[in-house]
This record gives C-alpha cells, sequence and structure tokens, in this order.
C-alpha cells in the first residue's frame, strides 16, 4: 500500500543533523604536542651518541 506524500517542512532534528554546534574538546595538554616529545627523543640520542663518542675517544 502506498504511503501518502508529505508536504515539506521544516527539517526535524534527526541524528546526524548539524543544527546544533559541537562541544570542543578539551586541550590535551602535553600530549598533544608532538615537538616536545621529538626533542626529548632526538635529546637522548645525542646525549647517547655523547657518551658513546667519549668512550671511543677514551675521555
Amino acid at each position: 500500500m502506498a504511503h501518502p506524500l508529505v508536504p515539506p517542512g521544516e527539517t526535524p532534528p534527526v541524528e546526524g543533523s548539524i543544527a546544533e554546534a559541537h562541544q570542543e574538546r578539551p586541550d590535551g595538554g602535553i600530549w598533544e604536542h608532538p615537538y616536545f616529545w621529538l626533542g626529548l627523543v632526538v635529546i637522548g640520542s645525542l646525549v647517547v651518541a655523547a657518551y658513546f663518542v667519549a668512550r671511543i675517544s677514551g675521555l
């Protein structure tokens, strides 16, 4: 049985509606700053490399 056509009207609030603004999530702090972690890795690598250079050069 065919359903009667519904005339267009105001869009009802349904899933996927973008009518409401989303809430911003809070800043993740230090965990969302990859340059900090990259800096730690680079500094650690330089310290380990300096240790081996010192051992090889007899210091």
